[in-house]
């Protein structure tokens, strides 16, 4: 009997990305490809989104066809399904342009392959990426709740088992105004950094061995507020021209925020498990301020935007779905 593998697409607002997982759970290509933005520029249109992930898709579908080629090589295999990141949220109505590119490459797949093709959110990829890397598969079929933080949400979520697809994810709260990603963008941005630029601040941040300036975070419950950092960034840039003191400051600002957030969750949801998901969480130094027992962080190549998540996903609902068909005829 051949091996099965379950490819995984996902076109998000910034990345162009292609996975493949085999029946036992292993990401064996997690190709990613970052959507072009101009210096000075703090983000795309979903138009132009749409463009560069069509322009994307072949380069990073040959990296995943060269992971299928040295899989054969090792063993007979065949690909049985296409998960694929049809839209953002587990929420009615939710929709975004950028998704449709990687629908029209998942549905030309599963029809050229005569496989099914399995939609799901994107929000459920990162989570499910990060249960993954995180050593974490043990909490799918039990409640949990998830913080998924990027440049294009930031969220607090209650996740709970769902035969069909796999689990359901519910928003308990999240930002007011802009994104945690967001407000580290802009803030590099103005500093002159390039776009993405969390890890650029990442590195200046642990640069910096003075005092980091602390300024009152924005909390009420499981909501923030994060837009007022942006304007006190460029207020200290502007007076020390430091961007090492105003990365720290950044950062810290952000961390402390997402502390607050966590600490009322565990005062109205108990003990429940917290998965922390997204590009943002690949900041070491704000997974330092949020470690705890019961913690789980995703690696930082699956807590920014990829498709690993989406093939596991496809994988997880390919296979229960027959287990569920066989006892139907047992």
């Amino acid at each position: 009997m051949s091996k099965r593998l379950f490819v995984g697409l996902d076109t998000s607002n910034y990345t162009t990305s292609a996975a493949l997982c085999d029946e036992a759970g292993n990401v064996l290509c997690n190709a990613k490809q970052l959507l072009p933005v101009a210096e000075g520029e703090r983000g795309l249109r979903q138009s132009d989104a749409v463009f560069h992930h069509v322009r994307n898709l072949p380069a990073v579908v040959s990296q995943l066809r060269r992971a299928v080629t040295d899989a054969k090589a090792k063993e007979p295999c065949q690909i049985v399904a296409v998960g694929v990141s049809a839209y953002p949220r587990d929420a009615e109505g939710s929709y975004m342009p950028c998704f449709l590119s990687g629908m029209a490459a998942a549905e030309t797949a599963g029809a050229m392959l005569g496989v099914p093709v399995l939609p799901f959110s994107h929000q459920a990829g990162h989570v499910m990426a990060a249960l993954h890397s995180a050593d974490a598969m043990h909490l799918i079929g039990k409640p949990f709740a998830a913080f998924h933080v990027s440049g294009g949400t930031t969220e607090v979520l209650y996740v709970e088992p769902h035969g069909e697809h796999v689990f359901h994810v519910t928003k308990l709260g999240g930002t007011n105004d802009i994104n945690a990603g967001q407000a580290i963008d802009r803030a590099g941005v103005y500093m002159g950094l390039r776009f993405p630029a969390g890890a650029e601040m990442e590195r200046l941040a642990e640069t910096y061995t003075g005092k980091v300036q602390r300024a009152k975070v924005s909390v009420s419950g499981l909501t923030c507020n994060l837009s007022g950092v942006e304007n006190k960034a460029r207020q200290m840039y502007d007076t020390t021209g430091d961007a090492a003191m105003t990365s720290a400051f950044v950062l810290d600002f952000v961390g402390r925020t997402l502390c607050g957030m966590r600490d009322h969750l565990r005062e109205t949801h108990g003990d429940l498990p917290i998965v922390f998901a997204g590009g943002v969480m690949s900041c070491q130094r704000i997974r330092h301020m949020l470690a705890e027992e019961g913690a789980y962080f995703a690696q930082p190549r699956f807590s920014s935007d990829n498709a690993a998540g989406t093939a596991l996903l496809a994988r997880h609902t390919y296979l229960q779905s027959e287990r569920d068909h066989v006892g139907d005829h047992a």
